[in-house]
């Protein structure tokens, strides 16, 4: 299913006033580890899946890569993203992140940024992205983790007070759609396994070189006390593949 809620004058109002819409990647709690993963980008030809507001697409440029394409489906989002762009080597194109269909080996860098749990079919999408990619390059992305996937309300359980005993985990191997609330609209995401991605990745021809399960650092706790949470049950997935020759 391919969704288009930021299209919804409502929801993406919702979305614009999130700190990291707003503070760009500095704000994302997160941004530290997925920059730490990300390969060398100078004079690379880049793809962002996903790209929302354009916040990677520029950081690419920053570090001198030689292009780059940024894709979303929202037109809000690519409509903010070119008023926050003044550069010709960045173009941004409408269209579904299913339906990519770029040349063999037509880019260094593939990346994405909290999009593919929004995405019903990773295997494919697996093998379009390793079709785009030059002969070692990179794969980079963020996902939702699958503990905090698996059950549709993403919610703690709570005591009588109102304070949080546990994450509940349930059905973690039921794989597929999960209708959840999100900036107070109903969203619809992929529950899929860590195995599940990392076996999508390695079929497709990827070796994996890096995992992230983002343990909150003092810089983000400092910025943001609900990161404490994250030491109870991760939020983020992080990974990090490379095309491997002759594959």
């Amino acid at each position: 299913m391919k969704q288009n809620k930021y299209d919804d004058s409502e929801f993406f109002a919702n979305y614009s006033r999130m700190p990291r819409s707003i503070g760009g990647l500095e704000a994302a709690g997160e941004w530290g580890y997925f920059r730490a993963m990300l390969p060398e980008l100078r004079h690379k030809k880049v793809l962002d899946l996903g790209c929302g507001f354009g916040w990677h697409c520029r950081y690419a440029r920053e570090r001198e890569a030689r292009s780059v394409v940024g894709v979303d489906l929202s037109e809000n989002m690519l409509d903010r993203a070119r008023a926050m762009t003044g550069d010709s080597a960045i173009t941004y194109r409408r269209l579904a992140i299913e339906d990519i269909d770029f040349a063999a080996e037509e880019f260094d860098v593939v990346i994405s940024s909290l999009a593919l749990h929004y995405i019903q079919d990773f295997d494919t999408l697996s093998r379009k992205v390793h079709h785009s990619l030059a002969p070692g390059g990179s794969f980079v992305f963020s996902v939702e983790h699958p503990i905090f996937t698996a059950l549709a309300p993403q919610d703690w359980f709570y005591d009588a007070q109102g304070e949080k005993l546990h994450w509940p985990v349930d059905n973690y191997h039921e794989e597929g759609p999960r209708l959840t609330r999100f900036l107070e609209n109903d969203v619809m995401k992929y529950h899929r396994t860590v195995a599940s991605y990392m076996n999508a990745l390695i079929e497709s021809g990827f070796g994996i070189t890096q995992l992230s399960e983002v343990q909150p650092t003092k810089e983000m706790l400092a910025g943001n006390p609900d990161w404490l949470d994250a030491f109870r049950r991760p939020i983020f997935f992080l990974v990090a593949a490379v095309k491997l020759s002759g594959k």
